[in-house]
């Protein structure tokens, strides 16, 4: 595979210093955990795989953004990162991707994390530090300072043409990055790349776990390798979400425990939350710290 860098950025060492080697027991330390921590747990079940978190927009949403659900208050975004991302092209035979890449763009990566937008977004989506209320400023940071790398990849397709994106972007990074735990999030229709990536055996055995947010369901996941191997699932959605029914989700969440009661899989229910609000209010650390201590990392 070949890289491009559609823009030259100037790197520093501000948040060099991390190691690159993969260990046991390795978890990402924390960034900020005081401010994107859930607000209240309203309710658990499932032994706590089942939690229903309280959102209250006026708090979450109204008090925590400048503009409303396009710029979020300051204190919630470090823009030290940028001197480590970049605008690339990655490209594999006929198949390419356009991505933005922050941290160990080149290899090397502890850990890699890659989020898939959902129907008529685009790469920028996913590494905009001040929408979504500063949490993927936070994933950036996150990647960052443990030595890790984030990816925010455009797909105009959501179909096989997107999954085969996906898939070469992935395989690059777990040749250049060895051993590292790699983890899709999907946001909506996006969970379609997810489920497919997951179907697909040559990619799944290099991922460490998906995260759905306000997402899609796929049965056909049962029947795959990557849950016999039991690949740690997350899911998120709100309550008032009026796009894809957090009903839906909750049954495939049953589903899972129905199968296998002890299946790494958690359900973050967000009370009165919208379509976007598993992206605003999903606690990245807790989670991903969850699926590499199921993964053994």
């Amino acid at each position: 595979m070949k890289y491009a860098l559609t823009t030259t950025v100037v790197a520093t060492a501000v948040l060099a210093g991390v190691s690159l080697a993969a260990a046991a027991g390795f978890r990402l330390a924390p960034w900020k955990d005081d401010l994107f921590k859930y607000p209240a747990i309203l309710g658990t079940a499932y032994g706590g795989d089942y939690v229903k978190v309280g959102y209250v927009e006026q708090r979450d949403l109204y008090q925590r953004d400048v503009v409303p659900e396009k710029k979020t208050k300051p204190e919630y975004v470090d823009l030290d990162v940028k001197a480590v991302e970049r605008d690339m092209v990655a490209r594999e035979g006929r198949t390419s991707v356009q991505f933005i890449a922050t941290g160990k763009y080149e290899g090397g990566a502890r850990i890699v994390v890659m989020y898939v937008h959902g129907r008529g977004g685009n790469k920028g989506q996913g590494a905009n530090d001040w929408m979504f209320g500063g949490n993927f400023n936070r994933i950036k940071n996150l990647m960052v300072r443990n030595g890790g790398v984030y990816l925010s990849p455009g797909f105009p397709s959501l179909n096989s043409r997107g999954v085969a994106q996906a898939k070469m972007l992935l395989l690059e990074y777990a040749k250049n990055s060895p051993g590292a735990p790699i983890f899709v999030a999907c946001g909506s229709l996006g969970g379609r790349i997810c489920w497919g990536l997951a179907a697909d055996d040559e990619v799944a055995s290099h991922i460490s776990g998906l995260l759905l947010l306000g997402s899609t369901s796929d049965d056909g996941f049962f029947k795959t390798a990557a849950f016999k191997r039991r690949m740690p699932v997350y899911l998120g959605h709100g309550t008032h979400d009026i796009v894809i029914s957090w009903q839906s989700t909750e049954a495939f969440f049953k589903k899972f425990k129905q199968v296998d009661p002890n299946y790494p899989v958690k359900l973050a229910l967000f009370d009165t939350g919208s379509h976007g609000t598993p992206i605003r209010m999903t606690d990245w650390r807790l989670t991903l710290n969850w699926m590499l201590q199921v993964d053994g990392a």
